[in-house]
């Protein structure tokens, strides 16, 4: 679906800002409704996740995000999603209140198709969290090298970004490789049967592909080639109503984080579980992320101002983009 959404911005050069951004809108909301159409009772707040939102899957699997909103009289309803793209929009059209990590690249896009966004909380750059993969016995051996390969890759991801990056600093552009759009699954059935040169990984796949293929990485975000933030999102609406309760999960978001690294072992397990993958493997994909929580502000979105102006040179938005032109909600001092 986020090929979708990209093909449109690419097919609405011609048209004017604002029908673009009007058929952006259109399709997140789709994909919203689709995924989610039910009703809030007063009290609840509604989370949107992934499966692999880790810190948001911890506290929905342990009860603690439930037990600490109690006592202000909050229930929580969870909703699953297959992606970030529709998860913000089902924020932005009321369907959920709040929505846990998605990539960096995602709120830029979001934020392209009008959606009304507060910034909540971010985890803390994890660069090694995603990288170019090549099979062992490649002949491409740096950056340049990818010059005239078929790349597998997901449209609007993370990953995304990681390799217009890469192919930037090699003086190379989009033009100078094969993309192919694939989902991960996807993206690495391809790998492992040699139908692409590269792939564009992130963790858990990456993690998993590399322990059971031997795949050699070519190159992740390290040496400030991607930072690779994953950020919380609420409606600006709801982060202006309902600071009590984003002050909660804010809290509990850190406290998790902090579990995830002090007990990796036993959080791996807890994972493995949930998610369907051994427990090293994940214990191996965790250690590549931060999981470090923190308050969102105008300096640290400095990245996702480079994204957006990547993504539109490349004619994946369908205007340029001011990313702090957003809401950032901030977390009550202790």
């Amino acid at each position: 679906m986020i090929s979708a959404v990209i093909s449109i911005g690419s097919a609405a050069l011609a048209r004017s800002t604002l029908i673009r951004r009007g058929l952006l809108a259109a399709v997140f909301a789709l994909l919203a409704i689709s995924a989610l159409a039910s009703p809030a009772a007063a009290e609840d707040i509604r989370i949107g996740y992934q499966r692999s939102s880790t810190l948001t899957a911890i506290l929905k699997a342990n009860g603690e995000l439930d037990k600490a909103l109690a006592p202000l009289g909050i229930k929580v309803t969870w909703h699953e999603f297959s992606s970030g793209l529709p998860l913000l929009e089902a924020i932005n059209i009321g369907s959920i209140d709040f929505g846990a990590d998605v990539a960096d690249t995602v709120p830029v896009f979001a934020q392209a198709a009008g959606a009304r966004l507060a910034y909540i909380a971010e985890e803390a750059a994890s660069p090694s969290a995603q990288a170019i993969l090549v099979p062992t016995a490649s002949p491409i051996r740096s950056l340049a090298d990818l010059k005239g390969k078929k790349i597998a890759v997901t449209k609007g991801a993370g990953s995304h970004y990681l390799l217009l990056a890469a192919l930037a600093r090699a003086g190379l552009s989009f033009k100078d490789i094969t993309p192919a759009y694939l989902p991960p699954a996807d993206g690495r059935a391809a790998f492992v049967s040699n139908n692409v040169d590269a792939w564009i990984a992130w963790d858990p796949f990456l993690t998993s592909v590399t322990r059971q293929s031997g795949a050699r990485v070519l190159a992740d975000g390290s040496d400030g080639l991607a930072s690779y933030k994953r950020y919380y999102l609420a409606s600006a609406d709801y982060a202006d109503r309902r600071a009590d309760t984003l002050n909660v999960i804010f809290v509990k978001l850190v406290e998790t984080g902090q579990w995830v690294k002090a007990h990796p072992g036993e959080a791996a397990n807890l994972l493995a579980g949930l998610w369907g993958i051994d427990a090293a493997t994940v214990e191996e994909a965790n250690s590549h992320r931060s999981y470090r929580v923190g308050a969102v502000t105008p300096a640290g979105l400095t990245e996702q101002q480079k994204i957006a102006d990547a993504f539109f040179a490349e004619h994946l938005l369908p205007a340029k983009l001011d990313t702090t032109a957003i809401k950032i909600w901030t977390p009550k001092a202790p």
